[in-house]
């Protein structure tokens, strides 16, 4: 599978990079098991610094396969992991997912991850659409989305687990941005 987006993409103030094993002990205690965090999420938060360190493992699979790319988030003058975003590739469309510490939240700084992701899928001649979901409540990622550039398409009802929330499907906002 030919890779549409390249292994590093860098911001004014960010680097988004493949996770490496150094990593796990990082994610856990900065996000991963933080309820808050992990309201939203389509995972359950993480009881053990073991389930994080098979989660890196498992990263490392999908950038072997290609399928799938995880990228940590760092700021660009550190190595420490504040959060990642995920590009799932699906034909011409990369659907996207992502997760931020909550000292990070309320900076701007997952906009701009997700802009810059877009324009690095986007920019390739085999991708024309960069799509996200989020819960109908999680205004956060709503907004991050909007100030990316994402327009919201529609409302999707039972749509999407988030074990964190609820066994049960919940309705879900579909965002996009396209060329």
């Amino acid at each position: 599978m030919e890779r549409v987006l390249p292994e590093i993409i860098e911001t004014a103030r960010l680097r988004l990079r493949p996770p490496i094993d150094a990593d796990a002990e990082i994610i856990f205690s900065a996000y991963a098991q933080d309820a808050a965090v992990c309201r939203y999420m389509i995972w359950s938060t993480h009881d053990s610094v073991e389930i994080t360190r098979r989660f890196i493992a498992e990263c490392h699979e999908a950038w072997k396969d290609g399928a799938r790319l995880p990228y940590v988030i760092t700021l660009r003058d550190s190595r420490d992991p504040i959060g990642m975003i995920e590009a799932r590739m699906q034909n011409t469309t990369v659907d996207v997912g992502y997760v931020l510490a909550r000292p990070r939240w309320g900076n701007g700084l997952m906009p701009e991850a997700i802009q810059a992701l877009a324009t690095a899928a986007l920019s390739h001649h085999s991708i024309f659409r960069v799509q996200a979901f989020c819960d109908v409540e999680n205004i956060a990622s709503q907004r991050a989305l909007e100030k990316a550039g994402f327009l919201r398409e529609g409302r999707l009802e039972r749509y999407m687990v988030h074990p964190n929330l609820s066994p049960d499907p919940r309705p879900c906002f579909m965002y996009a941005r396209c060329r």
